[in-house]
């Protein structure tokens, strides 16, 4: 590898692992930067490139859902790290679940061996002034934030975000917890799920126990964005709740949320439980499974207490808890354009989290827009600007159009899709069918005039 690359990505995360495979199976030489693991976030655990931190899960496959859309449009675009999730897929349902461990070191492989991409494990701490992609991610350095901040002119904006704790599936009871899928939509027959069932008595006695647990102190970092919000709260992302935040909202917040028993039913009695907490395989061992939707910010000696109290939970053994940290995103919709390039410099784009994009396979695609979109401009063509008909136009040109008063990180989803243009009523699903039909004719129309 030359020592002047014709790019450099910063941050080997999802957006920045795909978006250096883009640059580099278009003819680019790439240098790209990880910081890890001479320097840790705090959050991830190894020094793999495309760790997944929170969940294990990229979204439903199905096609009339608003992942699996954009699952279908990063697999026609050639995404290298859609093919490793997908190689590294556990029984999960309708879900697309991934080994993590598998997963990341598919992705760390396939860079390491590509002959025009050069890892460099060191932190970049400024800005280049040639063709870079920033995919530092939410946990940008300190020292890359502030030239960031100098680049843009613009303060930075700040959400908290959590992660769940994974146990041991040996630890758990499984005379009282049962396998199931949600309506018996897994792709086994047991179900791809392990659900622990809880009477009202159980929910309300867990519920009690959560709100009053003590959570862990904000760290210094943590604290410096906190200070900027009133007394006594925290500002966090609404798509990934701590489940205690979300307990304080109401009694039955939670059993209308992540603990919903809906289309499931207690093999023990015949009878629906009044909530439930689903279980999700994590490795591809099925020695390890995550708690679905329990992002927490409890202490640890808090979350065995409380955790402990879900039926079949009561010996669980955790081999990672649940922890809060901040994540930090850029006034997208001031600085960047549709193509994810810096509006006062053509050659410098941004990609994944760090946009204003949720979600994993959001990040993933804005790391495939960048890298194709800096190859293209490299050798002369114009940057693609995708039709906003599709998922990824559409959550490009959300972040870049969004008012400010109100952006948060979005994930891909129907709503930020333009309306339908078909008069007759339609029922939620009829419309989600219309929207996915609509997206992929509209980027097959695109590609085909590329």
């Amino acid at each position: 590898m030359t020592p002047t690359p014709d790019l450099i990505v910063i941050g080997g995360g999802l957006a920045g692992s795909e978006a250096a495979w883009q640059a580099a199976q278009r003819g680019l030489r790439v240098q790209l930067y990880e910081m890890r693991p001479a320097r840790s976030t705090g959050a991830h655990q190894t020094a793999d490139l495309a760790e997944l931190v929170c969940s294990n899960s990229l979204g439903s496959r199905l096609p009339d859902r608003a992942s699996g859309v954009l699952q279908d449009e990063l697999r026609r675009l050639d995404s290298m790290l859609l093919e490793c999730a997908e190689a590294s897929a556990l029984p999960a349902g309708s879900a697309l679940a991934v080994d993590r461990v598998a997963f990341s070191r598919l992705v760390t492989g396939r860079i390491a061996s590509h002959p025009r991409i050069e890892i460099r494990r060191q932190e970049m701490t400024g800005i280049p002034s040639g063709p870079a992609i920033l995919a530092s991610g939410p946990l940008t350095s300190a020292s890359l934030s502030k030239a960031i901040a100098d680049l843009t002119g613009e303060e930075h904006l700040h959400f908290y975000d959590a992660i769940a704790p994974i146990l041991s599936l040996e630890s758990s009871n499984l005379e009282v917890a049962f396998r199931a899928s949600r309506y018996g939509k897994g792709e086994q027959d047991e179900g791809d799920y392990i659900n622990c069932p809880l009477t009202q008595a159980e929910y309300e006695a867990f519920v009690t126990a959560l709100i009053s647990a003590e959570r862990i102190q904000l760290r210094d970092f943590e604290k410096e964005v906190e200070a900027g919000v009133k007394a006594g709260a925290h500002h966090f992302f609404e798509g990934c709740l701590p489940v205690e935040i979300l307990a304080r909202r109401g009694r039955e917040a939670l059993a209308f949320g992540p603990m919903r028993p809906v289309g499931l039913t207690d093999p023990r009695n015949g009878k629906r439980p009044y909530a439930v907490v689903q279980l999700r395989q994590d490795n591809l061992a099925g020695s390890l499974y995550n708690l679905v939707g329990f992002q927490t910010n409890l202490t640890f000696s808090e979350q065995q207490r409380v955790l402990r109290m879900i039926p079949g939970l009561e010996n669980a053994e955790f081999v990672r808890y649940g922890q809060m940290h901040r994540n930090t995103f850029i006034a997208a919709p001031k600085v960047l354009l549709p193509t994810l390039q810096f509006r006062r410099r053509a050659d410098l784009f941004f990609a994944g989290q760090i946009t204003g994009v949720e979600g994993y396979l959001g990040n993933v695609a804005t790391g495939l827009l960048a890298g194709s979109n800096a190859a293209r401009l490299l050798q002369g063509q114009a940057p693609l600007t995708l039709p906003v008909t599709t998922l990824l136009g559409a959550l490009c040109h959300y972040i870049t159009h969004a008012s400010l008063a109100n952006f948060q990180p979005m994930k891909a989803n129907f709503g930020i899709l333009p309306p339908l243009e078909i008069n007759q009523r339609m029922g939620r699903r009829e419309r989600a069918k219309a929207h996915a039909e609509r997206a992929r004719l509209d980027l097959n129309h695109f590609l085909e005039g590329q």
